[in-house]
């Protein structure tokens, strides 16, 4: 699972480094919860929960549905 997670954060990658942002993948657990860690702009951006959970999770839900969260740390 964790191969098609990194394929789908490279889905998301050229919007956030658009953006001076970057993500990434820390861990996949066996539960479907994936780890990820914000970098650049995103780390400090008062939108990165929106991006997060509005993009970054919605994303790898749609491309991985194993996946139950997505959460950063």
């Amino acid at each position: 699972m964790k191969e098609k997670v990194e394929a789908a954060i490279e889905k998301i990658r050229p919007m956030l480094k658009a953006d001076g942002g970057n993500v990434e993948l820390v861990d996949v657990s066996p539960e479907g919860v994936v780890q990820v860690r914000l970098q650049g702009a995103c780390r400090g951006c008062p939108m990165s929960q929106m991006t997060l959970k509005n993009g970054i999770e919605r994303i790898i839900k749609q491309e991985v549905p194993e996946v139950k969260k997505v959460e950063a740390v």
